[in-house]
This record gives structure tokens, C-alpha cells and sequence, in this order.
């Protein structure tokens, strides 16, 4: 058996080769022992030896040097047994499982991704070289946030197999307070002034368990920054920050900053200019920025110039614009002038857009609201406005996108759009009996995005104890590449008012319709509308409300027979929307105003005109926190004559106000009340058979009687609402529940009630009456609303208290909606 010459051994620091034989030889074979999970092919990739080649010292020295860059091996010999070279390595561990114990103000996500940034992940071998920097990695973070009396401590366990479990044990300990921040040097303003600018607190009473003193290094650097920006916004071009110590007290539980100071002196802007390319457009941007000569310098504007350039020149595809601004002091008339140095670089352009995300929305749904064009130059106000209309589409819960530079390329960049998907319909089934409606039984499927084509369906059909209805609608918002919609719906609905809290009436109608739209710009539209229907109107008792309606169609020889009416209506309509997202906005708006008329030669002409708003405003920077207002107003009435008699608007017309309008009130509680007047007949003389007879009274005498509750045509609402983060809801669900405290108010009011028409009966029976012409007799409710994106569709639950009701209204604490729209 041929004796094994050692001939080199390395440390895990460097690779040294000494020679105890001979020192060339050629190879004849190759191998590598000690392998189990990584491949001979894999190894001999870091091998740069062929066999027949004349080997030294050298080149095995680099040969072991290149097998330990793998980071595959702890330990690496090389033999040689006669002409063979033998490589005798030692595998680094595989990592089986990483485990954290007593971390809190690190999370675990946060571990792993700082692990993974140092290559120690699982089913990865382990480089125990890194151990020591991990620790004081971790360590020097934990000074950082004023633990300063933490420790970690990193534990190797061997398993089986050549495995390792390593566990990150960590004692954060208590953090440092800051006892006390000192400020030398400053003059012109108190130390209790410059300190309201910092959000650091300092010396808390123990009573103030809302304050936070914690220490932590970079809001102390922040503080910094806003003392200096306080200084250069009133003028002190040269205030310095000369120095900064941080002092920890022995048992290391306060903390003691000291910042030294300069203050300077006021400077004015005595003028300012550009050098560099503007692209012809000088005069423009002179004109916006607010730089202003003869005023005193503020570090503020000129940052706020400098990025409104930026983001001007980005517009037509400059994304790497450089501006910087120099200044000339003059220090005896202690004035500047400010150069702006304005460097567009080269236009940018989009050479692919990438769409991620989108496992139902086809690629063509998405790509059409984009602004940004493939092939165009890169614009960052068409990219945020791309991203805002995908937004708006009520099946995208977020877009989020990145420019990634063209590698060799410093003109080109690739868009990449990430997309999250929500459920954008809902279908509901069931049967149910309830004592206010009865049986019910219902089915319906309503999608935003029918079959991810981003078309709109509904279909319907629901009965109950008073109304039974079936709808289908489609909508199509791309009928044309430039965005004209196109809407179609027929429709079916028998409905008894007097199961609703209203005046006794049935209708029966059916009808076709179809819509256009037309898109002005980006956030303004204006549609159009047609619908052909009949219908039957029966069982209409008299009213004073609708008495003018029933003298004009009437038929005095079957006066108990019902109403039938055909009609053409017509609308028109102006909707502007600039909302961030189609559900759960934050900011922006969304306002509508339609009118609507039936033509002349319907048997019933009137009109209807309704306008509706909302205006978010987020109060915090991650819109986590906004405000909504809303506000809604209708009218109608009729038009023209028919059969000698002026048109009124039609009862089943009047306007109502649902739950979800008004919360805290039962639905059609707060509307006017039907009128009904019955004359009081006196005797009179026997007839000549002798029977008895009656002759009309004085209408002093009439009895007043208020039926069930029939609407106006008039209706008015408005909203307070503060939407505020749901408690014990993680990141991923806050954009599919809301939670929100709010302030309704609504009214109803018939304007064709005359009050004074009753003027003359008794006092009594004129007590008995309301005036429902009073467009003031608003109600009031507050509460709190959360709304569930469900899977099963929108879902709505309210708590409510009424703050002003009238006498005979009907309130309702909670409330319960699903396929609500938000």
C-alpha cells in the first residue's frame, strides 16, 4: 500500500500550502474525499486542475483557496499518494432550523431577513465566521434604541446528519430614558422653544404614562435635523451643529444628550438664477417655484424648488434630473444669491411593462388604465395617475410598482406593477322568514369583473312579503378603446308599498333601459340614459298627496279601477371621481349630478334631479387615519298638463331614505305622512220615501286623519365620518375592513304641501297636522360603522343613537347590511 505524502493543510483564516514531499509533480487522478451533500461536479467546478497538468506549491495553494470560496467546506487538506491528488474536505453544517427566543422589539420577519442578508438561511450550510458579526450587529442595534443592557447570545446545536440548530437567545433589558437634552450655544431661541420642535421627551413624571422619553439614536438624529431646519427656515443660513455627545449613566437606564451649536445670522435672498438646460421652459418654472428675492432665506423653499423641478422635468421623461443650489454669501451686506444647478440628464424611456399579480383580471383589464405607454418616455405623474385609476377598480384591493433600470442601458427602464386582487361581487341565496317582511327567498350574483374581464354583472332575484323583482344588468366600461361604456338592463318588479311603512299601493313594472358614457378627461364623464317601461299602479287611496293625481287619470266609471301608465325616460349625467382606490377610499372625491325626465307624450311627465358627493381627506401620512364628508340632494316634480290638470311627481316617485342613509333610524321613518281630509255632513231633510238624507257640511268640520308614511319630493342628507385603523387587525386585512365613527343627518319634505289649505278647520284637527313643506326637520344620528369585504360580498354592521327625532320616528341601535355599496 503506497504511503499518503501530507503536502497541505489551511486554516479557516487564509490558505497556506507547505510541502513535505515533493514539491511538482503531474497529476494522473483527481478525487475529492469527505463529500455528503454537495456533488463532485459541484466541487470540481472550484478545482482548477485537469489531469496531465504539472502542479506546485502554488497552484494548489489557490486550488484550496478556491474550494474554500464556495462556502460549501470548514476544513480542506490536500494529499498526494504517488500521482494522485486527493482533496480531504470537511462540509460546513446545513442549518435545519433557526429559532428566536425573547426578542420583542426585534420581529422575527426582521431576524430572518437580516440572517438572509448574511447568507444564514435554512436548508443553507452554516459559516460560522459570521457568528461574531452577527451578534455585534445585533448588540450595536439595541444601543441604537437605548438597550443598553442587552445581550444575545448564539447558540450552535450539531443534530444528525451533519445538521445544526441555531437559536438567537436575546435579553433586551429595559430602555434608557432620556434624562435630559442639553442645548449650548443657542441664543436667539429658548431651549424650551427649540425643544417643542423635537419629538424626543425628556425627564417624564411617572405620572405621564402616555409620554415616551425611550431613547433612540436615529430620533435624536431626527430631532437634529428639525432644530437645523428651524434655524434655515428663519433666515440663519450658517447655523452649524458642531458637535454632538451621548452620555449613558453607569447602571444605564438614563441617557444625556448634549448638542453644541452655532447659530450665525440672518440672511435675505438677494436674487437667484439657473445655469444648466431647462429645457425652454425657465420662464415657467421662475414663475411657480417660490423663491423670491429680497425675502429672507428659508431652507424649506429652496428644498421644495428644487424638488418641484424634479418632478417637472420627470414629467417628460427626465427621471434622473440633478438640481442643486449654490450660494453666494455675502457677508458684510449678509445677503445670498442662490444658483440653481439644474442638470436634466438624458430622457428616460419604458422599454416593458410588467403586470404581476393579476391571477383573475385578464392582462388587457389592467394595461387599459395605464397612462404610461410602452416605447414612451418615463413619466412619474403618468405613473402615479397609472396606479391611481388601477386603484379605482373596485376588484383591486392595492397597485404598488418599481422602475428598474435597463442593465448597459442608462436610458431605459422597466415598469413592474404589482397588483392584489379582491372580491369584486357577491351572491347571496337564501330563505328566510322575519316579522317585518315574512317569507323571503332571494338569489342574487353581482361581479365587478365578470370572468376577469372587467365587465359588470348583475343578476337578480328576490321575493318577500311585499315585493318580488328580478334584474339583469351588464355594463361594459371599455365598449370602445377610449373608454365609452355602454350599459343595458331589463328589469321586472311587483312591489306593495304597504309592507314598507308606506301608504297603501301596488305597483307592477317592467322595462328595458341602456346607457352611454363618455369620458371628458381622466376624472370627468358625462352619461346618457334610455328606459322604456310600463307600469300598473292599483289599490291608490285618496290623499292629499296624491289627489291631483288621481282627479288626472282617474276613470269616473270605474273609479276603483287601477293606473296604467307607459313612459320614456330620459337622463343625463356629469360624474367627476379623483378617489385613490374603488373601495375604502382615503382621499380624493367622488360627486354625481343626473337629471332625469320622461319625455312629452309619456303619460306621466316629470322630473328628477339628484346630486350626490363624498370628499375623503387623510389627517395621517399613512391614511391610516382620514376624514369623509358627504352630501346628497334630490328634487322632482312634474311638468305640463294632462287632462286639464297640472303634473305633479308621481307617489311611487317620491323620494325615500333607506338604512344606510340614515343610520339609527328604521327605513322610511322620517318621511312626510300621508294626508287624509274627511268631510263631516250634516243632516238634512227626509227624502220624500222618507228616508234620511245628508247635505254638506262647513269644512270647519272636517276630521283630519294621517295615514301611513308616503314620501316627498324633496330630499336632503349629509355625513360626517372619521375613519380610524381598526384595533387587532394585522397590515394585510386593514384594506378590507373599515371602521369609522359618524354623524347623519337627513330630512324629506313634500315642497306641493300646503299647509294653509287647512287653515280653516278646527284647531283640533289642525294640531293633528305637521307642516311637511319644513325642509329644517332634519334628524340626527351617531355612531359607529365597520364594514367586512367578505367573501360572501359587502358587509355593513352599525351601531346608532339618534341625537334629534321627532315623536312618532321609529329608531334602530343596530343594523346590519350585506351587498351595501360603500
Amino acid at each position: 500500500m503506497a504511503i499518503k505524502k501530507y503536502l497541505a493543510a489551511t486554516s479557516l483564516i487564509g490558505a497556506s500550502f507547505t510541502s513535505l514531499g515533493q514539491t511538482a509533480f503531474i497529476v494522473d487522478d483527481l478525487k475529492v474525499e469527505g463529500l455528503q451533500r454537495v456533488a463532485l461536479g459541484a466541487a470540481l467546478t472550484h478545482i482548477p486542475i485537469n489531469v496531465g497538468d504539472n502542479l506546485d506549491d502554488y497552484t494548489i495553494a489557490k486550488t484550496i483557496k478556491s474550494l474554500y470560496s464556495s462556502g460549501h467546506f470548514d476544513n480542506i487538506k490536500a494529499y498526494r499518494d504517488g500521482q494522485t491528488l486527493i482533496f480531504k474536505v470537511k462540509e460546513r453544517p446545513t442549518i435545519s432550523y433557526i429559532e428566536f427566543d425573547g426578542n420583542k422589539d426585534i420581529k422575527d420577519e426582521q431576524l430572518d431577513e437580516s440572517l438572509e442578508g448574511k447568507d444564514i438561511r435554512k436548508g443553507e450550510p452554516l459559516d460560522r465566521t459570521v457568528i461574531d458579526n452577527i451578534e455585534k450587529g445585533l448588540v450595536e442595534f439595541f444601543h441604537s434604541i437605548g438597550k443598553y443592557n442587552a445581550t444575545v447570545d448564539v447558540s450552535i446545536t450539531n443534530l444528525p446528519r451533519n445538521r445544526v440548530k441555531l437559536k438567537l437567545k436575546f435579553d433586551e433589558g429595559e430602555a434608557a430614558s432620556v434624562r435630559q437634552i442639553n442645548l449650548v450655544g443657542n441664543q436667539l431661541f429658548s431651549d424650551e422653544e427649540l425643544l417643542q420642535q423635537v419629538e424626543s421627551q425628556q425627564d417624564l413624571s411617572w405620572w405621564d404614562f402616555m409620554g415616551n422619553d425611550r431613547y433612540q439614536k436615529q430620533a435624536i438624529q431626527g430631532d437634529l435635523e428639525k432644530i437645523r431646519s428651524y434655524y434655515l427656515d428663519r433666515g440663519y443660513l450658517q447655523f452649524n451643529i458642531d458637535s454632538t455627545q451621548v452620555s449613558v449613566s453607569p447602571d444605564k437606564e438614563n441617557v444625556y444628550v448634549s448638542v453644541n451649536l452655532t447659530e450665525g445670522e440672518k440672511f435675505k435672498v438677494s436674487g437667484f438664477d439657473f445655469i444648466g438646460d431647462l429645457l425652454d421652459r425657465e420662464e415657467l418654472i421662475r414663475s411657480v417655484i417660490p423663491l423670491r428675492a429680497g425675502e429672507l432665506y428659508n431652507g424649506s423653499v429652496v428644498t421644495s424648488s428644487e424638488e418641484f423641478i424634479k418632478s417637472y422635468l420627470a414629467r417628460f421623461g427626465y427621471a434622473n434630473a440633478e438640481v442643486r443650489t449654490i450660494p453666494e454669501v455675502d457677508e458684510e451686506k449678509k445677503e445670498v444669491k442662490l444658483t440653481l444647478s439644474v442638470n436634466p440628464g438624458k430622457r428616460v424611456y419604458v422599454r416593458r411593462i410588467n403586470v404581476s399579480g393579476n391571477a383573475i383580471t385578464a392582462d388587457e383589464v389592467v394595461r387599459r388604465e395605464m397612462t404610461q405607454l410602452e416605447g414612451g418616455w418615463l413619466s412619474n405623474q403618468s405613473l402615479e395617475r397609472s396606479k391611481i385609476q388601477m386603484q379605482r377598480l373596485m376588484y383591486m384591493e392595492s397597485v404598488e410598482f418599481d422602475v428598474t433600470p435597463v442593465p448597459g442601458s442608462d436610458d431605459q427602464v422597466d415598469v413592474d406593477f404589482t397588483v392584489k386582487e379582491q372580491s369584486a361581487g357577491s351572491f347571496n341565496a337564501g330563505l328566510a322568514y322575519g316579522s317585518y317582511n315574512g317569507l323571503q327567498f332571494n338569489i342574487g350574483i353581482s361581479e365587478s369583473n365578470f370572468l376577469g374581464s372587467g365587465n359588470q354583472v348583475a343578476f337578480n332575484i328576490n321575493t318577500s312579503t311585499g315585493s318580488e323583482s328580478v334584474s339583469l344588468s351588464h355594463t361594459d366600461p371599455y365598449f370602445t378603446p377610449d373608454g365609452v361604456s355602454l350599459g343595458n338592463r331589463i328589469f321586472y318588479r311587483n312591489y306593495d308599498a304597504s309592507k314598507f311603512s308606506l301608504v297603501d299601493y301596488k305597483s307592477t313594472s317592467y322595462g328595458i333601459g341602456s346607457s352611454l358614457g363618455f369620458p371628458i378627461d381622466a376624472i370627468n364623464r358625462i352619461n346618457f340614459g334610455a328606459t322604456l317601461s310600463k307600469e300598473e299602479l292599483s289599490q291608490l287611496s285618496e290623499y292629499e298627496q296624491t289627489r291631483i293625481m288621481r282627479e288626472t287619470f282617474l276613470d269616473p266609471e270605474d273609479p276603483d279601477a287601477g293606473f296604467d301608465f307607459t313612459k320614456v325616460e330620459l337622463s343625463i349625467g356629469w360624474s367627476r371621481l379623483t378617489l385613490n382606490r374603488g373601495l375604502f377610499p382615503t382621499a380624493g372625491s367622488r360627486q354625481s349630478l343626473t337629471l332625469k325626465a320622461t319625455t312629452p307624450g309619456s303619460d306621466l311627465t316629470y322630473f328628477k334631479v339628484n346630486y350626490d358627493s363624498k370628499f375623503y381627506w387623510p389627517i395621517s401620512n399613512d391614511h391610516k387615519w382620514s376624514f369623509m364628508t358627504r352630501a346628497a340632494f334630490g328634487y322632482g316634480n312634474g311638468f305640463g298638463t294632462t287632462n286639464g290638470y297640472d303634473q305633479i311627481l308621481p307617489v311611487q316617485e317620491f323620494f325615500r331614505i333607506t338604512e344606510s342613509e340614515l343610520r339609527g333610524f328604521d327605513r322610511n321613518t322620517i318621511l312626510p305622512r300621508a294626508v287624509q281630509r274627511n268631510p263631516s255632513p250634516l243632516p238634512g231633510s227626509p227624502t220624500p220615501d222618507g228616508n234620511a238624507s245628508n247635505i254638506g257640511g262647513d269644512p270647519e268640520f272636517d276630521q283630519i286623519g294621517l295615514a301611513g308614511r308616503i314620501g316627498g319630493n324633496a330630499k336632503a342628507l349629509a355625513g360626517l365620518e372619521l375613519i380610524v385603523p381598526t384595533p387587532f387587525l394585522d397590515d394585510e386585512n386593514t384594506s378590507s375592513v373599515r371602521t369609522s365613527f359618524f354623524v347623519d343627518a337627513a330630512n324629506v319634505w313634500d315642497t306641493e304641501f300646503d299647509v294653509n289649505r287647512f287653515s280653516n278647520l278646527s284647531v283640533d284637527q289642525r294640531a293633528k297636522l305637521d307642516d311637511f313643506s319644513d325642509a329644517s326637520r332634519f334628524r340626527v344620528a351617531t355612531g359607529m360603522s365597520i364594514q367586512w369585504v367578505s367573501p360572501m360580498g359587502p358587509m355593513v354592521i352599525s351601531f346608532a343613537y339618534p341625537l334629534k327625532k321627532e315623536e312618532d320616528d321609529k329608531t334602530k341601535s343596530i343594523s346590519f347590511n350585506i351587498s351595501n355599496t360603500f
